[in-house]
């Protein structure tokens, strides 16, 4: 007996492990019927999967764990059971705001995170108005990676900047047009922003956040009652993420990903990508190895610490006050038990993983580790319409 599952996904390089499970048979094999939905957006991804027109989503790490915490938006309580890839996203700033920079930082190269960041900084003080830059959603690493970088040199990301959402798909488009500075987005924007001479990138995940988790499996909760059906499913996700790892197979994995049903986007751009080889603009490139990953150092293991981290970050950023009982529901949307009891894969120890800004997360204290930063904003009621 076949079993259809339908899986939303939204058209970035990190979708691959849901596109290589389809296309390479390892669905098949487990008897699963993968269909898979392409989403405009992250917030008609997350309005399919909560209303169980999908069965599963590749989805932003933060958003079955805002959705569990119903912040900003309903409540509705989600699981997550394998995360599909770690690394994979970028800041690009717009040639203009590079410019910028270069003059404010006097002719210094700006080859890392902390020489950007700071010359952000200083062209962020010079400017009549502040730059908006782009994120794809409120509950996204990328909101709280750009965050995190912007507040590290001084820079308050709700007072000096003006921060909007935009789906991935449109980010080059409002570069493009002018309606934003710069963007943190995931692969193949950043790439096509740099190939078209738009932008030039100026910090990766894997330099920001070693090791970061960035998509998720996000499933309704009462799928977990239906063991069969999940196991098939993880079984197969396991199998492919193991799959796209494979350097050998990378060149077979960007020609899918390039088709018009997927990315839509060149595939030897889309190669360079999970080879980690990226074009930063002006003729740099970068060689990284680690700058996105879907199966090695236990990539696929959800941990609680990861989900931790997250809602650390919605502390930070006001989304929600402080509680024992919300600190534990975040925790346990990530369930790690169901990898193991359904692949037999464990929680090994993850690659060792320290912020560029040298501050350890540390789950145990939640408190002290907020309490080191100097940029933060305090919670206040939003309506979640603004959210």
């Amino acid at each position: 007996m076949t079993d259809r599952i339908a899986a939303a996904f939204v058209p970035l390089v990190d979708c691959a492990v849901l596109v290589a499970a389809r296309e390479q048979g390892f669905a098949a094999a487990e008897g699963i019927d993968l269909e898979l939905v392409k989403e405009p957006s992250w917030a008609s991804l997350r309005d399919h999967l909560n209303l169980g027109y999908v069965d599963c989503a590749h989805a932003l790490a933060p958003l079955p764990i805002a959705s569990t915490l119903g912040v900003g938006h309903v409540q509705v309580d989600c699981i997550v059971p394998f995360v599909l890839g770690r690394g994979g996203n970028a800041i690009t700033v717009s040639t203009q705001l590079f410019s910028e920079m270069q003059d404010a930082a006097h002719g210094a190269a700006l080859d890392s995170p902390i020489a950007a960041g700071k010359a952000l900084a200083s062209a962020v003080a010079k400017r009549a108005a502040p730059p908006t830059l782009g994120m794809v959603f409120p509950f996204s690493s990328h909101n709280f990676d750009l965050r995190y970088w912007l507040a590290a040199f001084g820079v308050h990301p709700d007072r000096d900047v003006r921060l909007v959402a935009i789906p991935p798909p449109l980010m080059v488009e409002s570069l493009r047009a002018g309606h934003v500075d710069g963007f943190c987005v995931g692969e193949p924007w950043n790439s096509l922003a740099v190939a078209e001479g738009l932008g030039r990138i100026v910090a990766t995940k894997s330099q920001l956040m070693p090791h970061g988790v960035e998509k998720v499996l996000a499933v309704r909760a009462p799928v977990e009652r239906d063991g069969e059906r999940l196991g098939k499913l993880l079984r197969a996700l396991a199998a492919a993420a193991e799959w796209a790892d494979d350097a050998a197979n990378h060149t077979e994995l960007a020609r899918v990903l390039a088709s018009p049903g997927y990315l839509d986007a060149p595939a030897d751009l889309l190669e360079a990508v999970l080879r980690g080889r990226l074009a930063l603009g002006g003729g740099r490139v970068a060689d990284d190895p680690s700058f996105i990953y879907f199966h090695k150092h236990a990539a696929n293991v959800p941990r609680a610490e990861d989900a931790l981290w997250i809602y650390a970050q919605m502390l930070r950023w006001g989304h929600l006050q402080p509680s024992a009982a919300a600190q534990l529901a975040a925790a346990n949307v990530f369930r790690a038990d169901l990898l193991r009891r359904y692949v037999g894969v464990h929680a090994a120890a993850p690659a060792p993983s320290m912020p560029f800004d040298g501050i350890a997360f540390d789950p145990r204290d939640i408190k002290g580790y907020l309490e080191r930063f100097d940029v933060y904003t305090r919670f206040v009621e939003t309506p979640a319409a603004e959210l």
